[in-house]
C-alpha cells in the first residue's frame, strides 16, 4: 500500500506531524506505530524524510497496546528524543 492508498483509509495527520516537527526544530524523532499501521512504517518516515530536512527518524519496533503505552526509558536513549508521536489504526469517520 502506498501512502496515498493509506491517507485514504487512515487520517494520520502527516501535515500535522510535519508542522510540529518544525515548530519545534526537531532533530530526533521516535515515532510509535501500533501492530496494524507498522508494516506501513518506512512509507510514513520516507514522506516525513522528504518534508523535512537533517531529522532522524526512530521507530519504535516493540509491542503497542494504546496511546497510555509510552515506551518506558526513552530518557536514556542516545541521541536524545527531541519528540515523540505516537500513530494510532482507527479507520476514518465517514463525513457527513
Amino acid at each position: 500500500m502506498n501512502l496515498k492508498e493509506l491517507e485514504q483509509k487512515y487520517d494520520l495527520e502527516l501535515d500535522k506531524v510535519v508542522d510540529k516537527i518544525k515548530k519545534i526544530k526537531a532533530k530526533v524523532v521516535l515515532l510509535q506505530f501500533p501492530d496494524g499501521l507498522k508494516q506501513y512504517a518506512t512509507v510514513i518516515v520516507d514522506y516525513l524524510e522528504e518534508k523535512t530536512s537533517d531529522v532522524k527518524f526512530l521507530i519504535w519496533l516493540s509491542s503497542c497496546y494504546g496511546a497510555c503505552d509510552i515506551p518506558v526509558g526513552l530518557e536514556n536513549l542516545k541521541p536524545k528524543i527531541d519528540l515523540f508521536i505516537q500513530f494510532g489504526h482507527n479507520s476514518k469517520m465517514p463525513s457527513y
